[in-house]
């Protein structure tokens, strides 16, 4: 799907059929004839097209000197469409922004929230301003960041509150879900401060005076996502070490108990076994003897071992 916007006379954002100059062209998920029509007509280079569209792609930036493009590759946080559990999980996802001669182009493989706050009008942005238009997709990218880690931060703490109730797989697997989200967040997280500093030199991506606190903004934003993911990273690692003791503790003590009541139950087998042999001598050869030894020998041993401290 291909929309083309592009700034009014009044300031305000609307939607176009054909480029001009000037213009934000968005891409998201785009047939092969839009790949074509990206390539031929507006003149993207085909290396930029693919390499905003391949899922594996990390962020980066790149440049075509003769064709005069610079490709900005950010990745941005996504619902896991192949989670298979009813807890949400998270990946990233890449989103390309070429920035041309007179225009400047979004490329996505999915519907993604930053891309569709800006075409909502909810952010002002202003077309032809194409520095300032990637900024502005950039701090969408941060707060999503931060909307998505305060959300598997919530997830993980009633996650952890089921855990005190009842130690069960499922929430176990829940969290190491949630760890593997967290994982995927702070590598991108980590090449995204990455890019925004290469940004801040001006090399390839010219920023203006009036963009100097919209960058600084950025990048605070982002090296705070950095922090918060490996604080909750952090967190969830000790979290699930924590409950896997508790649980290997759990497990020795009813090997414990398990134990004893072998033990217990193997007298009556071992009296039983002397009085049932063709031999005489035996004291009190009578019924009621070896029931009485047997009970009082469990007894006993069942006093000596809740006793014991190798069993507490």
């Amino acid at each position: 799907m291909i929309k083309i916007f592009k700034t009014g006379q009044h300031g305000l954002m609307e939607q176009i059929r054909q480029p001009e100059k000037g213009c934000w062209i968005s891409v998201v998920d785009p047939t092969r004839e839009e790949q074509r029509w990206l390539e031929e007509d507006v003149g993207v280079v085909p290396e930029f097209v693919r390499a905003s569209l391949d899922p594996e792609e990390t962020s980066y930036i790149d440049q075509d000197e003769e064709r005069e493009q610079v490709l900005v590759i950010a990745d941005y946080p996504a619902r896991d469409p192949e989670a298979v559990s009813d807890i949400p999980t998270f990946v990233t996802q890449p989103v390309g922004v070429v920035m041309m001669k007179g225009c400047i182009v979004t490329i996505a493989g999915e519907e993604n929230e930053p891309v569709s706050e800006l075409e909502s009008g909810r952010t002002r942005v202003n077309t032809t301003q194409k520095t300032r238009l990637l900024l502005l997709l950039l701090l969408a990218i941060s707060q999503r960041f931060l909307y998505c880690l305060r959300q598997i931060d919530r997830l993980s703490n009633q996650t952890e509150a089921r855990l005190y109730k009842s130690m069960k797989n499922r929430e176990l697997l829940h969290m190491l879900q949630l760890d593997k989200s967290l994982v995927y967040f702070s590598s991108s997280l980590k090449a995204d401060e990455l890019t925004i500093n290469r940004i801040m030199r001006g090399k390839l991506i010219p920023h203006y005076t009036e963009d100097t606190d919209l960058l600084e903004d950025v990048l605070i934003e982002f090296r705070q996502a950095v922090e918060m993911c490996s604080n909750y990273s952090e967190l969830n690692s000790r979290t699930m070490d924590g409950f896997s003791n508790v649980i290997s503790n759990n497990m020795n003590d009813i090997m414990k108990e398990l134990t004893v009541i072998t033990l217990v139950m193997s007298i009556p087998n071992m009296v039983y076994g002397f009085y049932g042999m063709n031999v005489t001598g035996l004291p009190f050869p009578v019924m009621w003897c070896p029931l009485v030894l047997s009970i009082v020998l469990c007894i006993a041993v069942w006093l000596y071992f809740r006793h014991s401290r190798t069993f507490k």
